[in-house]
């Protein structure tokens, strides 16, 4: 097996369909590592990606072939994380509601505020469209798999605030 260039194991992916009788069939099997970002924080693998919410599942394209940033306007995103010992991200906000959940190790997340939180392995964090940052206090890797559905952005005092994005967002694969 192929290992991450964060050193973790390939992720597995399966998806499912339908076959010609509509019965339910594995259409696809894959184990792919994760691959280092530009900035050179964390690795990422982009499971899945739907262009719409709802998710349109007559839709035959494989999601991972579809474009996505950090985002995907109109539709959802699915991928695998693996920030590194040492290493934080940069403090963003996005127009979604992020579900992440850590499955390795622990990660701190810290709110613009300076508010810190450690969510440790099985922990669940709900993000909705604050800004905020992820930062690797241990020795270990921390995989999480992050959920991101395109939300409206929050309103403060009648006005929308905007997204702050890292300046490298146009290819998280």
């Amino acid at each position: 097996m192929k290992l991450s260039d964060s050193g973790l194991p390939s992720v597995q992916r399966i998806v499912t369909g339908h076959d010609e009788k509509g019965r339910a069939v594995f259409k696809s099997e894959d184990l792919t590592p994760t691959r280092l970002i530009p900035s050179g924080d964390a690795s990422f693998l982009l499971i899945w990606t739907t262009e719409t919410v709802p998710a349109n599942n007559n839709d035959e394209t494989d999601g991972r072939e579809r474009e996505a940033g950090l985002t995907l306007e109109g539709g959802s995103v699915i991928r695998i994380v693996d920030m590194l010992p040492g290493k934080e991200s940069p403090m963003h906000r996005t127009n979604s509601i992020d579900y992440g959940i850590v499955l390795e190790g622990e990660i701190e997340l810290e709110l613009d505020d300076g508010a810190k939180k450690t969510v440790r392995r099985g922990g669940v964090i709900v993000q909705r469209g604050t800004n905020h940052l992820w930062r690797n206090t241990t020795e270990q890797v921390c995989r999480i798999a992050f959920i991101l559905i395109e939300a409206p952005a929050y309103v403060h005092d009648g006005r929308p605030l905007s997204e702050h994005k890292p300046a490298a967002t146009e290819d998280y694969r």
